[in-house]
């Protein structure tokens, strides 16, 4: 929703299962697309952010977008002492039953893939499509690079509350390594104002014991796998090793060293490519299905819709009135599981394609 030129999202709370609070917010229009929470986020800062506001925006435009905060890091609780794949992954159930989502496309950014492979290999019904950018399937101390993990840790304990940026401008360095200095400035700040050093440090350390390896191979939804050639925070044979886990996944390399892909650079603009070509395919065939459930005069209805007629035109060809034919569209997109301002149009093209490929026959 716009307000004042900026895009307004009402921030919810749902409980996780050790009762810790997560934070959330729903914005965009479209089929639903959860994002799973990543460290350093915050839905409040995220929306001013030269680093992760386009993310939310441009997302938004093809999709209902769900976003969280991960626990102890913006507005959500950091709950008990105990982080692990099992904790992550059910602070993601408990978010997408508050939102009340049946079935859902899913992404995972960085460590947020994992729990994207985890939660697509235990709900496969609920999950339609699985979109991974910059991930992996094994933490840190398992890929070998435990002396690194200690030294990172070692700058968060030193540095991150301080006032001097030094210690967290590594990270911002690691993580943006082509990023702007205001968007290297902004990065160094949001570590400080999402999160605490001691929480920061469970979180890195946590993340360094990440294996979900097995489960990616009983992954069973179609899986996109997008990774940038030079990211410094996550290699990209870690990107490979993900996608030959998991059954089917095609992999795409971006050109690019930033971890967080921004704005302005080109791979940006194909990662959206990509992410929407591959949703899209797929909502469209979705959609094309459940044709199948729309009645004769709803189907003569969306017809005509793809004709290209006005309401006032098609209640003069059936005889009906405006707002009959207003109702019988509202039933349609209903039975499409369409919204928003697109959901006209997407209707009429699905009864198109499907009109097509049966020879000429609606159903």
């Amino acid at each position: 929703m716009l307000e004042d030129g900026r895009i307004v999202a009402e921030i919810r709370f749902c409980t996780a299962p050790d009762g810790a609070r997560i934070a959330y917010a729903v914005h965009g229009d479209g089929p639903p697309l959860v994002r799973v929470a990543t460290w350093l986020t915050h839905l409040e800062l995220d929306w001013a952010s030269p680093v992760w506001r386009h993310w939310a925006v441009r997302l938004g435009e093809s999709h209902t977008v769900v976003r969280y905060d991960e626990r102890g890091c913006g507005l959500s609780e950091a709950g008990g002492d105990e982080l692990s794949v099992e904790t992550w992954v059910g602070d993601l159930e408990a978010v997408v039953d508050a939102v009340g989502l049946e079935r859902f496309a899913l992404l995972g950014v960085s460590q947020g893939a994992a729990i994207a492979v985890a939660y697509a290999a235990r709900h496969p019904a609920r999950v339609s499509d699985l979109v991974l950018y910059g991930g992996y399937a094994r933490g840190r101390r398992l890929r070998g690079q435990g002396e690194e993990e200690e030294a990172l840790v070692a700058a968060i304990r030193a540095g991150w509350a301080s006032g001097e940026t030094a210690y967290r401008h590594l990270f911002s360095m690691l993580f943006l390594p082509r990023g702007t200095p205001e968007q290297l400035a902004w990065y160094d700040e949001l570590l400080r104002m999402t999160t605490t050093a001691d929480v920061a440090v469970r979180l890195f350390r946590a993340r360094g014991a990440v294996d979900v390896v097995d489960a990616g191979r009983g992954v069973e939804v179609r899986t996109l796998v997008i990774h940038a050639r030079d990211d410094r925070v996550v290699p990209i044979e870690e990107g490979r090793l993900l996608a030959s886990r998991i059954p089917g996944a095609r992999l795409v390399v971006l050109d690019s060293a930033n971890h967080i892909l921004l704005a302005d650079e080109p791979a940006w603009e194909e990662f959206l490519h990509e992410v929407r070509d591959f949703l899209g395919a797929s909502n469209a065939r979705a959609t094309s299905a459940r044709l199948e459930g729309l009645s004769t005069r709803e189907l003569e209805v969306l017809g005509l819709v793809a004709g290209g007629l006005t309401n006032e035109e098609i209640a003069e060809r059936l005889v009906l009135s405006v707002r009959t034919v207003e109702r019988h569209l509202s039933t349609i997109y209903a039975k499409l599981r369409l919204s928003g301002k697109a959901a006209r149009a997407a209707a009429a093209v699905s009864f198109i394609e499907q009109r097509t490929t049966t020879g000429g026959h609606a159903r």
